[in-house]
C-alpha cells in the first residue's frame, strides 16, 4: 500500500476515534513505571500501570499481542475482549504500530517464558499518522537517518544507546572535574573578535547595537579572563562552531570541553587528560580496552610521546625556525600543497597534522614540541624558544585534545597576535584582542589549559565512525 493511502487510513481511524469521544492526543498525567525496571524485577501478578509506543501487533481472534516500547526497554501486551470489555476491544482495530497508548494491568509470564501485561485498560494518548520504517539498515539509508533522527531512534536500538552513553561520558566528566575542585563556567557564544583558535567563523549581526559578531570558535580567552579574576580552576562543556569542511570528523557545530588550571602547566594537564578519559572509560564502561573500527586500542597508562619537530624533520625535513615560504616549499617537494602558492602557518599545520595522523600510532600518544610560530597561546621551553610548551593527544590516528602552558606575557601576546594577523588573508584578516590583552596586564597567574573533543571522545568510545553517528542532528546539506 502506498504511504498516502496508509496516512488517509490512520486519519480516518482518528476521525472514528473522535467521533467516539475519544480524542488521538489527550492532556495525560501518569506515574508510569520504567519497563527496565520492571523487567528486572519481574513479580508475576503484580499491578502496573506503563506508557509507550507500539512497535509490533499480532491479533489472534479475541485476544491480541502487542508490543510496547519506552526509552529503555520493551514489553509484550495481552489484551483479551472479556478482559478490556467488547466495545473497549473493537476500539483495539483503530491502534496502529507507532502509535503511543496508557495501559494498566498485571504482570505474567506466557507459556513460554515471556514477561507479559494482561491489559485490564488503556488509554490512546498519541495517534501516529505515518507508519514506521519497515526495514531500516544499510548504506542508502544514512542520509534519512541523519535527517529524521526521530525515526532512528525509535527503531534502532544501538543508535538509542550511544547517545545515552554520550550522556552518562558527559556526566563522568563533570563529576571527575567537580571532584578536583573544577567550578564550571559558561562564556559567550557571541563574540566581537573570532578568537582563541584557528578557525573560519560564522557571521552574525545584533540588530539593536548594529554590531556584527562571530559565533565563537572557541571560549579559550573568556576562560582565561577568569584565571585573571581568580577563578584558579575553571572548566567549561561547550558548543563552538566552524565555519569550514565537513567529514567524519568535522562538523560545523562541535562540543568542547575546556579545562584551565592556575598554578599549572602542559605537563599537569598531560596527567590530567590521561586521568579524566580512564576514568570515564572505567566508570562508564568499566574496562580500559576497547576496539574502534575492528583495531584494538589500550587506555592503560603511562601513555607514549612523540616529538612533533622530531617527525615533521624526519618526513618534511622542516624545521623550527623555517620560515613560512620555507615550509610551504618542503611540503610541495614532498607533494603536498602543490597548487597553493601562499598558506598561513595556522594551514600549513593543519597539512602537516592530517599527513601524520595518517603514521600515528592508536594507543593514546601526546605528540610535544610543537613550534613556537605555530602556538600563538602557548608558552615556549626555557630551553629552546623555538619550541612550545604544548601538547596534542592522539588516540587511533585521531586528534583529541590539546593543551598549553598558557602564555601570561602581555607583551608578547600582543606580539604574537600582530604576527598571526599579518599572514592572514584579506577575507580572514581579524583585529587583535586588545581586551584580551589588557586582561593579561592586569596579571594572570602561570596556567596549564586543556581542549578536548567530546564528540571524537565519544566516537572513540562507542566505536562509531562518523561524528554524525555521535551528534543527535548534525548538520546537512539541504535535500533538493
Amino acid at each position: 500500500m502506498e504511504l498516502n493511502e496508509l496516512i488517509e487510513q490512520r486519519k480516518a481511524k482518528l476521525e472514528l476515534l473522535k467521533s467516539k469521544g475519544i480524542s488521538g492526543y489527550p492532556s495525560f498525567r501518569a506515574q508510569a513505571a520504567n519497563i527496565a525496571d520492571i523487567l528486572k524485577d519481574f513479580q508475576e501478578g503484580q499491578k502496573v500501570n506503563l506508557c509507550g509506543r507500539i512497535t509490533a501487533k499480532r491479533l489472534h481472534g479475541k485476544a491480541a499481542f502487542l508490543d510496547l516500547r519506552d526509552s529503555g526497554a520493551r514489553i509484550q501486551l495481552y489484551f483479551k475482549a472479556d478482559i478490556v470489555g467488547a466495545d473497549n476491544f473493537a476500539l483495539f482495530e483503530n491502534i496502529d504500530i507507532a502509535d503511543i497508548i496508557a495501559v494498566e494491568g498485571e504482570l505474567f509470564k506466557t507459556h513460554t517464558g515471556e514477561p507479559t501485561v494482561k491489559v485490564e485498560k488503556f488509554t490512546f494518548l498519541t495517534k501516529a499518522l505515518r507508519p514506521l520504517p519497515e526495514k531500516w539498515h544499510g548504506l542508502k539509508d544514512v542520509d534519512l537517518r541523519y535527517r529524521q533522527r526521530y525515526l532512528d531512534l525509535i527503531v534502532n536500538e544501538e543508535v538509542k544507546k550511544v547517545f545515552t552513553l554520550r550522556s552518562r561520558i558527559i556526566k563522568g566528566i563533570r563529576q571527575f572535574l567537580d571532584e578536583r575542585g573544577f567550578q564550571e563556567v559558561e562564556t559567550p557564544m557571541m563574540h566581537d573578535i573570532a578568537g582563541g583558535a584557528a578557525g573560519r567563523p560564522f557571521k552574525t549581526h545584533h540588530n539593536e547595537y548594529h554590531l556584527d559578531l562571530y559565533l565563537r570558535i572557541a571560549p579559550e580567552l573568556y576562560l582565561k579572563r577568569l584565571l585573571v579574576g581568580g577563578l584558579d580552576k575553571v572548566y567549561e562543556i561547550n558548543r563552538s562552531f566552524r565555519n569550514e569542511g565537513v567529514s567524519t570528523r568535522h562538523n560545523p557545530e562541535f562540543t568542547m570541553l575546556e579545562v584551565y588550571s592556575a598554578y599549572a602547566n602542559y605537563e599537569d594537564m598531560m596527567q590530567l587528560s590521561q586521568d579524566l578519559i580512564i576514568s570515564v572509560a572505567r566508570e562508564v564502561f568499566g574496562k580500559e580496552e576497547f576496539v574502534y573500527q575492528g583495531k584494538e586500542i589500550s587506555l592503560v597508562a603511562p601513555w607514549q610521546r612523540r616529538s612533533f619537530a622530531d617527525m615533521v624533520k624526519t618526513k618534511f625535513d622542516i624545521e623550527p625556525q623555517d620560515e613560512v615560504g620555507v615550509m610551504l616549499k618542503k611540503l610541495q617537494d614532498k607533494g603536498l600543497a602543490k597548487d597553493k602558492s601562499r598558506l598561513s602557518r595556522s594551514q600549513i599545520n593543519s597539512i602537516i597534522e592530517d599527513t601524520l595522523e595518517q603514521d600515528m600510532n592508536l594507543n593514546p600518544t601526546f605528540v610535544t614540541d610543537y613550534f613556537t610560530s605555530l602556538c600563538p597561546l602557548a608558552k615556549t621551553k626555557k630551553d629552546n624558544p623555538l619550541i612550545s610548551e604544548r601538547f596534542e593527544l592522539y588516540v587511533a590516528g585521531m586528534e583529541i585534545g590539546n593543551a598549553y602552558s598558557e602564555l601570561n606575557d602581555p607583551i608578547e601576546q600582543k606580539k604574537r597576535f600582530e604576527e598571526e594577523i599579518k599572514e592572514l588573508t584579506a577575507d580572514e584578516k581579524k583585529q587583535v584582542d586588545d581586551d584580551y590583552v589588557l586582561a593579561l596586564e592586569h596579571g594572570m597567574p602561570p596556567a596549564g589549559g586543556l581542549g578536548i573533543g567530546i564528540d571524537r571522545l565519544v566516537m572513540l568510545l562507542t566505536d562509531q565512525p562518523s561524528i554524525r553517528d555521535v551528534i543527535l542532528f548534525p548538520l546537512l546539506r539541504p535535500q533538493e
